[in-house]
């Protein structure tokens, strides 16, 4: 196809979505060749899009924006550009351009894309029952396996955020029934396990999905609950394989200031967590960021910092409320403290299998 503009374009969003679905950054490449080489034959909004995602994946969430206008510049009704602008601003902390950009994919190509998108908007601005919903209709939109086992999913992670482990479990069983190779599925039956106490059978599921998706924050879930368990040295083997990933990621052309900082802080190495975190901070702005660098600092012993990145990030979820009341602890904050541990628990009692006891004993302590 030397001539052919659309197929080049085709083959680079074809790279990019095995790139995702093996978690292979060594496809990133191919894929933006494929679509530079789509550009040089023609300017088309196909090839644009694609060089958009391939930003947003590799989490160059400012490249993605511009790519994403410079699409919509060619056709301002392309639901897919507009569907990789949400995703660029939204991790850019853009809140209002995001959900802007979401609206205007719901106008302009609604369908469980646009309804994903849309769930995640509404639960980032705190309005979970209308997120739900929304993820629910997207499910009807579901065509084949794989997008439900998707919606299922999206499902269960919101009920897991509230602490309903029965209506979790059973989205995430109906994800694994509708396709057994959903890993993020997997991953939320092992912290279902993990809450219940079966610390066999989450290791379990975490030794499997993470064989077959050795992403950076997977292995660091896996290490932690490794641990837990006493397995100092298996745990170690994780971690290391972690930093192996995100080397790769980084090789590829990957920038994920997020995941360097969490291997940091579990390698106990807090002052090269916080220099990860800061340089993301950097580059975006978004809630994540802010909590990663508070807690960084705060294990740097910098807590009066980390007090104002803690409360940037909010209460919401409850790992971020944690977050923030063992900051306002360590600062001798008690009455915040409390507020803010009992929130994280009463939001979530199992958000983590080693910081939810911690907080209850925090707790304990301040009463």
């Amino acid at each position: 196809m030397p001539g052919d503009w659309a197929g080049w374009a085709g083959l680079g969003a074809a790279y990019l979505e095995q790139a995702r679905v093996t978690s292979d950054p060594a496809l990133y490449p191919q894929a933006e060749q494929a679509a530079r080489r789509s550009l040089a034959l023609r300017r088309n909004g196909d090839a644009l899009v694609v060089l958009g995602a391939l930003a947003n994946a590799r989490h160059d969430f400012a490249a993605a924006r511009d790519q994403a206008k410079a699409a919509l510049a060619a056709d301002v009704n392309d639901g897919e550009a507009y569907g990789v602008l949400a995703d660029a601003l939204t991790q850019l902390g853009d809140a209002p351009g995001a959900t802007d950009a979401v609206q205007h994919m719901l106008d302009t190509r609604p369908g469980l894309a646009a309804y994903a998108r849309a769930s995640y908007d509404l639960e980032l601005r705190g309005k979970l029952t209308e997120a739900e919903n929304l993820m629910r209709r997207a499910l009807t939109d579901a065509v084949d396996p794989h997008d439900a086992a998707f919606c299922r999913t999206q499902l269960g992670d919101l009920a897991f955020g509230r602490g309903d482990l029965r209506s979790a479990g059973d989205e995430y069983a109906a994800a694994l029934t509708a396709d057994p190779s959903a890993v993020a599925a997997l991953r939320g039956r092992a912290r279902i396990r993990a809450a219940q106490g079966d610390l066999p059978g989450a290791l379990a599921d975490y030794a499997d999905l993470t064989a077959r998706l050795p992403g950076p924050g997977y292995l660091i879930e896996y290490a932690e609950l490794l641990n837990l368990d006493s397995r100092a040295d298996a745990a170690a083997e994780q971690l290391a394989l972690a930093g192996a990933a995100q080397q790769l990621f980084t090789a590829n052309g990957g920038q994920d200031g997020l995941a360097t900082a969490a291997l940091a802080l579990a390698t106990g190495r807090p002052a090269d967590a916080v220099t990860a975190a800061r340089a993301e901070w950097a580059r975006r702005h978004h809630p994540d960021v802010a909590d990663t660098l508070a807690w960084s600092l705060h294990a740097a012993g910098q807590d009066v910092e980390a007090l104002s990145f803690a409360k940037l990030a909010g209460g919401r979820p409850a790992n971020y409320a944690y977050h923030l009341g063992v900051i306002q602890l360590s600062l001798g904050h008690t009455a915040e403290a409390r507020a803010e541990l009992t929130r994280a628990l009463a939001t979530n009692p199992y958000f983590s299998p080693a910081d939810a006891p911690n907080a209850r004993r925090a707790l304990g302590g301040l009463r």
